[in-house]
């Protein structure tokens, strides 16, 4: 099955409607079983830092059914994001990549 990236950035000062939103957001995510890779919020730069996007990388079927997943996701129903892309994605190199 193929492997695709969703990146996505928060729209400014919106820290409280992303914790608000977390729980139902796992939920989304972690629906999928073992389609779900690797998934973690991109966070600020900085001494303290605090999330302000995420980043999931997941198999899905094809480019329209990881759009579809990105889209239903709460944290974009909730209108936390700024920025969102869905890219096909090939693992190349690292430890982790799955056997060819």
């Amino acid at each position: 099955m193929p492997l695709f990236i969703i990146t996505a950035r928060d729209k400014p000062n919106s820290l409280d409607l992303r914790v608000a939103t977390r729980p139902a957001h796992l939920a989304h995510a972690t629906s999928i079983g073992d389609r779900l890779k690797l998934a973690g919020p991109l966070l600020t730069e900085g001494a303290d830092p605090k999330p302000c996007g995420s980043f999931i990388l997941f198999e899905a079927d094809d480019l329209a059914a990881a759009k579809a997943f990105a889209a239903a996701d709460p944290y974009a129903t909730a209108g936390l994001f700024e920025t969102v892309s869905v890219d096909g994605w090939n693992a190349a190199v690292g430890a982790w990549r799955p056997a060819s």
